[in-house]
């Protein structure tokens, strides 16, 4: 099956997971998405998130979502940058996220790396999407 919109299906599937209080969700497996969860873990956003082999050729991530006091951690998640409209921001154009409280995503020369790591590493890109 192809998707047009691989990272707008992942944080979909996040988003649902998490309105139904799951603790973990599946996703087809993609060096994108896997690049766009090690971000959302080391923010703390995810527990965590493990490659798995359905069968030849065919891998799946299963991500662990994160709770707190019963309440997901993640309250709005949502794509910035669509296959229909790229948004590239400058270094200096970087939106903060409530005001500093989230993060933007962004996929840079350097890789897939938050807002914070973006204006540490002095480097622009595409604002994939903003989590709060």
């Amino acid at each position: 099956m192809s998707l047009s919109d691989p990272i707008g299906d992942l944080l979909t599937r996040i988003r649902n997971g998490q309105q139904a209080k799951q603790s973990h969700i599946m996703a087809p497996a993609s060096k994108l998405r896997e690049n766009l969860l090690k971000v959302l873990e080391r923010e703390g956003y995810i527990r965590g998130f493990a490659r798995q082999n359905v069968r030849a050729g065919i891998d799946e991530l299963q991500v662990e979502l994160k709770y707190n006091e019963g309440e997901p951690v993640i309250s709005r998640i949502q794509r910035v940058s669509k296959p229909g409209r790229r948004v590239y921001a400058k270094i200096k154009d970087l939106p903060k996220v409530y005001n500093g409280l989230g993060i933007s995503i962004l996929s840079t020369p350097r890789g897939v790396m938050s807002d914070h790591e973006a204006r540490q590493a002095n480097v622009g890109g595409e604002v994939l999407c903003q989590v709060f």
